[in-house]
């Protein structure tokens, strides 16, 4: 901080703007790293939909192996649907441990099932009030269990 009556020193203002330009060139940098890793897609983990013996959400990968899953509420009202339990089923997410898989968030589409060749959404749908929605439940409008509807995906 400058007195009054003390000459301006010249390093003192070229010290601060290089720490300004330092301090907004790592900010950019953390930002662009953030948005780089936002971006990357989860791992595809496939295999059968199935209980562990302790009765958990687990995918029964080759070999026989179990990998327990594991997500948000909304996920895992879809993984103790029975109606999907021994599907031919598909995650995306990334591993805890190697016998833990965390499936992305359920805004994000990461739950499928294969059938007769074709990669399906999970969806479930009320014949009576025509609402959608991504996790097993009772529509918001009627009250009426919804029906598990399997949905071909617009994405790849």
């Amino acid at each position: 901080m400058r007195s009054i009556g003390r000459p301006l020193n010249i390093m003192e203002v070229v010290s601060r703007r290089l720490l300004l330009r330092l301090f907004l060139l790592t900010a950019g940098l953390m930002r662009m790293a953030v948005f780089a890793l936002a971006s990357v897609p989860g791992l595809s983990l496939r295999g059968k939909l199935t209980r562990s013996a302790d009765r958990k959400p687990a995918l029964e990968v080759s070999g026989g192996k179990l990998v327990y899953l594991e997500g948000d509420a909304a996920t895992t009202g879809v993984l103790n649907d029975q109606r999907v339990w021994g599907t031919d089923f598909e995650a995306i997410g990334h591993f805890n441990s190697p016998d833990h898989f965390e499936i992305d968030p359920i805004h994000t589409r990461s739950m499928f099932v294969h059938k007769e060749g074709k990669r399906l959404m999970i969806t479930y749908w009320c014949d009576v009030c025509y609402i959608r929605t991504y996790t097993p439940g009772t529509c918001v409008c009627c009250q009426k269990y919804t029906d598990l509807d399997l949905r071909e995906s617009d994405e790849p």
